[in-house]
């Protein structure tokens, strides 16, 4: 019988994760590091996984200290914060840190896909696919099937891709997946966020063993929206987002949703969680309903199937496992 959904669900509800061992990716900021404080503080090993190392370390010294501080939140000692060079917008990267990952762990019980790009001008890849499908999607599918093996050998593991509400308005488009012939970064980026949920639910049909969910942080303060204004230069953006100010939450308090599809028993297999107030702006974890098209399962065995051939298009040596 499944649990009955709390109402007011928090980061103090997560259960003891000593043993686990977790990795985030984009973990040096927003809603990565809130995930990893929080996973830390129940005793999880967590590996930060980040474009820069830099940055990686500069944040593990920063939950340390917060840990040292708070005397440890009562974590166990076993408990630790790793680092690992991530490039989502490389899939060399990708397969290097996936074999770092299996020389280091026996294996993964928790994998958080929480980096992310929003919006920006029309970039590419190492590859040369655009960006936002680079690094929201591509880049996270061909983590996700890399670390397989290690997912497999956990008792209970479980993947959960962050998406966000701009799902409801994106659109597969196999005809011009790389938006070559016309690039619109708001269709982008809705287009990548879909994706994230379709891999989802198609990555749960194909690994009944494992939990694969979806969640959402609504509005929340982070790194994203600055980021996406200087990177186009929208004085219309900016100031959108300043008169939107109060309806922003705190990159905590968005982070939620993902904690609880990552560890909370009430946590379904197949799930979509994001607030539950204000149409999923903002508020306590809930389980919400996913965009229509991410329950297509032919559009999602046949995004996969793409997914995959991209991958080896990109990088002929990346061995996807089976």
């Amino acid at each position: 019988m499944t649990p009955s959904f709390p109402q007011r669900w928090t980061a103090t509800a997560m259960p003891d994760l000593g043993g686990l061992v977790a990795l985030v990716t984009g973990a040096n900021s927003g809603l990565g590091l809130e995930s990893a404080r929080a996973l830390a503080a129940r005793g999880a090993t967590v590996v930060l996984a980040c474009r820069s190392l830099h940055k990686a370390e500069q944040a593990r010294r920063q939950l340390q200290a917060d840990r040292e501080d708070s005397g440890s939140s009562g974590a166990p000692a076993e408990a630790q914060i790793d680092v690992l060079q991530l490039d989502l917008a490389d899939l060399a990267s990708v397969a290097r840190a996936a074999a770092e990952l299996a020389a280091r762990c026996e294996r993964i019980d928790l994998l958080l896909n929480n980096a992310g790009v929003m919006a920006p001008p029309r970039t590419l890849t190492a590859q040369g696919f655009e960006l936002q499908f680079g690094v929201n999607h591509l880049g996270h599918y061909a983590l996700t099937r890399l670390l397989l093996p290690l997912l497999r050998a956990s008792a209970s593991p479980r993947v959960v891709q962050v998406t966000s509400g701009a799902q409801y308005f994106g659109q597969i488009d196999f005809d011009d997946l790389q938006g070559e012939r016309r690039y619109d970064r708001w269709k982008a980026y809705g287009q990548s966020k879909l994706a994230n949920v379709v891999f989802a639910q198609e990555l749960q049909r194909r690994e009944p063993q494992l939990l694969s969910a979806a969640a959402h942080p609504g509005l929340a303060r982070t790194n994203l929206q600055p980021t996406s204004v200087a990177a186009n230069g929208s004085r219309v953006e900016r100031i959108a987002y300043s008169l939107m100010g109060p309806l922003f939450q705190s990159a905590a308090q968005g982070a939620l949703p993902q904690l609880f599809a990552l560890t909370a028993p009430q946590a379904e297999p197949g799930g979509h969680y994001g607030p539950s107030e204000l149409g999923g702006i903002k508020g306590w974890p809930k389980a919400l309903p996913m965009a229509p098209a991410a329950l297509d399962r032919d559009l999602a065995a046949r995004f996969w199937q793409v997914s995959e051939a991209l991958c080896r298009q990109g990088l002929p040596s990346l061995e996807l496992p089976v």
